[in-house]
């Protein structure tokens, strides 16, 4: 399977090395013709501002979300969460807007807020789950359509939406693939 990686900035090499290590091919997505060559893309975390621009500036914007609204199968994970939202708390402009989620940006604080937990999330594994959340979002509205997979501290860290996923944190900075493996099976 061909899975890409939007490789604008942020968490891209920490997302294919996860790629590879499942035995798929990793494909570097920077320009719209990148988007015919996959069969699922992750929008990595990062500053979801730059991927924003950028998404603008290389013309993939509408492609891209043209290409979710289709049935791409796409997951965000921290910034990635933010580009997919319909909303964004306190902001007029959104990125995506594919999503019918709205969320709270660097929700936990500074970079000196970020932190590290571990969860079973039983509809991904009955093995705790360690999640990594830097500058981290987290959903504070929803849809009825939009199932909630996961919350910490009662806040909504992971959800899914058709053949959308989204998480505040970021299991590629980890060795765990148990994220990825649920992606890969229930969405690619």
């Amino acid at each position: 399977m061909n899975i890409g990686v939007l490789a604008f900035q942020g968490s891209v090499i920490e997302h294919i090395k996860h790629i590879e290590k499942l035995g798929h091919k990793a494909i570097e997505v920077k320009k719209v013709e990148d988007l015919n060559n996959i069969d699922a893309l992750i929008l990595p975390g990062g500053e979801s501002t730059t991927i924003g621009k950028l998404l603008i500036i290389t013309g993939m914007l509408d492609a891209l979300r043209s290409k979710i609204l289709s049935g791409l199968p796409v997951w965000g994970t921290c910034a990635g969460m933010i580009l997919l939202a319909k909303e964004i708390e306190g902001e007029e402009n959104t990125y995506l807007g594919v999503m019918d989620i709205k969320v709270k940006r660097n929700a936990y604080g500074t970079q000196i807020d970020s932190f590290e937990s571990n969860k079973v999330i039983e509809k991904i594994s009955p093995n705790p789950i360690k999640m990594v959340f830097i500058r981290a979002p987290y959903v504070i509205k929803c849809n009825k359509e939009t199932e909630i997979i996961s919350e910490v501290n009662n806040n909504i860290i992971a959800v899914r939406e058709r053949n959308m996923l989204a998480t505040s944190f970021h299991p590629e900075l980890t060795d765990d693939t148990t994220f990825l493996e649920y992606f890969i099976k229930d969405f690619a």
